[in-house]
């Protein structure tokens, strides 16, 4: 290292750097050399620069004078709590050179670019992956490894990175930071705020490489792809049927466990599934979403509407195997094998009499208990 001349400005013959005083020329040299003056008292951790020892300091004392005025969260420097102010914001002042990205933290941006230059230098000994700096590698290494260092001080989890513990932590303090532009929602991860976005936007970004049906969240692809798959990965431990979604499986366990968890808030009836419970409402409501396009009829399900039409047309593709007469219903027919089976189904709960129809029970409970 020289200088210019004694008073400045001061040169670094390395990088070609100039600085107006010799406190900010001296930091600067030790980029360079590596030196690191300041010694922690407590774990003899070594920094180039004072303020970086004061900072790490705070760590031991747990002392964090810095507090966001937009959700209270407190931090032992200034820079972070700038930092972390931007997740409220939306604030990105890092720009790429290269492509329009943007990031909130330089640090974001320095491994962005590498993945313009194509510079990942450190490399995983076990699958080869490549990472941009020692401390992405480390924490890949985790996944080789298992190990989980972080550990949650209000429950048993534990993860093998601080952004995965930092996120796990808002389940407990209900930290919700990043905040929607456009509808106000509060969502505990960016993760979260992005797919939320896509609700404003409309962008689909996920697309099925078979049929080309696009889909806004990463999830519902993969639902998606079973349908060409035919992959069922959840199992009822009660029967053994499979199903190709969680729901469809929390669905079907109702069918053994009763439960109907969907209240009528009118008339007090309870449903297993949401979807019955908004087709009911229509009694309610008088809803009838559903309309022929022929004679404009209406109707509180779309299984109406199709029957109605059949009839319209003509089209009877439900068939007796015994007698082979059709109907535009698969209901229709199974009112009719009753004629074959000589089935009663409707029973009167005063007489015992039971009856093929429903109407035959309505019209015998009228004319003989009334």
């Amino acid at each position: 290292m020289e200088t210019l001349n004694e008073e400045g400005p001061y040169s670094c013959n390395v990088c070609q750097l100039l600085f107006n005083y010799r406190s900010d020329f001296n930091r600067h040299e030790r980029i360079h050399t590596g030196e690191k003056p300041y010694i922690c008292p407590t774990c003899n951790a070594a920094f180039s620069q004072k303020s970086n020892l004061n900072r790490h300091v705070k760590t031991h004392t747990g002392e964090k004078p810095h507090t966001c005025q937009i959700c209270g969260s407190t931090f032992a420097g200034k820079s972070c709590l700038k930092i972390h102010v931007r997740t409220h914001t939306g604030e990105k002042p890092y720009l790429c050179k290269i492509c329009p990205a943007s990031f909130a933290q330089n640090g974001q941006l320095k491994r962005h670019t590498r993945t313009h230059v194509g510079e990942s230098v450190h490399f995983c000994n076990i699958c080869a992956a490549a990472f941009a700096n020692m401390f992405e590698l480390k924490e890949h290494m985790r996944t080789h490894n298992e190990e989980k260092p972080y550990v949650c001080q209000l429950c048993a989890y534990s993860c093998a990175t601080s952004s995965a513990l930092k996120q796990h932590t808002r389940k407990h303090t209900g930290e919700k930071p990043f905040i929607c532009k456009i509808c106000n929602k509060a969502c505990s991860q960016n993760s979260s705020l992005e797919r939320h976005m896509r609700t404003h936007t409309g962008e689909k970004p996920f697309s099925c490489r078979i049929c080309g049906t696009a889909f806004s969240q990463h999830s519902g692809l993969q639902s998606h792809m079973r349908t060409h798959t035919g992959e069922k990965p959840f199992i009822c431990k009660l029967c053994g049927s499979a199903f190709a979604q969680g729901a469809g499986l929390n669905k079907h366990t109702r069918s053994h466990t009763g439960e109907k968890p969907y209240s009528c808030d009118v008339c007090g009836s309870s449903f297993s599934e949401n979807f019955t419970l908004k087709i009911h409402m229509r009694k309610h409501t008088g809803e009838r979403p559903y309309a022929c396009h022929i004679c404009g009829s209406s109707f509180s399900k779309s299984s109406n509407l199709n029957k109605h039409v059949r009839r319209h047309i003509g089209e009877k593709p439900s068939t007796c195997q015994i007698c082979g007469t059709a109907f535009a219903d698969n209901s229709d027919l199974n009112k009719h094998m009753r004629t074959h089976t000589g089935e009663k189904p409707y029973s009167c709960e005063i007489c015992s009499a039971s009856f093929t129809w429903s109407g035959s029970l309505k019209t015998h409970m009228k004319r003989t208990h009334t």
